[in-house]
């Protein structure tokens, strides 16, 4: 427990740092290149005078330093200041967008992990398949594209050129649930890169367990192969022969080389018996010590 809270400290502290190390960053880029505020507001053809009334209106005239401060000392407060080009409060923008950015948010957390497992178990199972090439090609190809360019992509293809979708959710409103069709697009860019990666974990994890002597142990004993895949396991260490006057954890079962062994579900008394084949009302897994 307390290397976990070291290292929830840590992360705070390097995302902390890393937060102040990209606010001073754009600060100096803004004070270093030519330009402000104040030329883009003055127009394409700017009179010298307004520039400066402009500038002293908005208190660029003052230390960069100074304004750096005030800034910070704001941001502490729960000021976010006011925007440079409209005039309107930062934080009007932040509540307007948090809506919105916390349901494509839980969208792609919800579909992330059936689409991505299921990939990658459907892949592993018809290894060097047409299926599983299929898979292998997409997913290494959209990851290969990057996020920006995957988005201009789908809405060019389906926005733009087919007219199926809207190609952005300006003018639909903060109620995004009510118009699903504009979440289409945006929820299938944030899911391309992770759902790519992480089905590709799963179709090796899952082909380097189905040859695992366990998996074929439970073929050779009639067990169907949706079982094999999809039962869920609960022995943390690799699979061994155990004579069975050994105690088992009252976890789940174990698998000897010449026979099933199954164990009673009471704890600290559970002892593996052994039979022929295994019954359908139990589980098989890898014994563990």
């Amino acid at each position: 427990m307390r290397s976990l809270r070291s290292w929830l400290a840590r992360r705070l502290l390097l995302g902390l740092a890393q937060t102040v190390a990209v606010v001073l960053l754009v600060f100096a880029l803004t004070e270093v290149l030519p330009g402000d505020a104040a030329v883009a507001l003055a127009g394409d053809d700017p009179d010298p005078r307004r520039i400066e009334q402009i500038r002293a209106a908005m208190d660029l005239d003052r230390p960069a330093l100074e304004r750096l401060a005030d800034w910070t000392g704001g941001l502490l407060r729960g000021d976010f200041g006011t925007s440079l080009a409209s005039g309107r409060p930062v934080a009007d923008y932040l509540s307007a967008g948090f809506g919105p950015t916390l349901v494509l948010a839980a969208l792609t957390v919800a579909l992330l992990v059936p689409i991505s497992v299921g990939l990658g178990v459907l892949a592993a199972r018809r290894e060097g398949g047409a299926l599983d090439r299929l898979v292998s090609l997409v997913t290494l190809g959209v990851y290969a594209v990057p996020e920006f360019a995957f988005g201009v992509l789908l809405v060019t293809v389906f926005a733009l050129r087919l007219d199926w979708l809207p190609p952005t959710a300006v003018g639909y409103g903060t109620d995004l649930l009510a118009h699903p069709a504009v979440l289409v697009l945006s929820v299938l860019v944030l899911l391309s890169r992770p759902v790519c990666s992480i089905s590709r974990l799963v179709r090796a994890g899952m082909i380097d367990a189905l040859a695992a002597p366990y998996a074929a142990q439970a073929r050779r004993y009639g067990v169907s192969g949706a079982r094999v895949c999809y039962a869920p396991t609960r022995c943390p260490t690799p699979w061994r022969p155990r004579p069975s006057n050994w105690p088992v954890p009252s976890t789940g079962c174990c698998a000897a080389s010449s026979s099933w062994r199954r164990c009673s579900s009471s704890p600290g008394s559970a002892r593996c018996s052994s039979t022929r084949s295994p019954p359908a009302t139990f589980r098989w897994c890898r014994a563990s010590r």
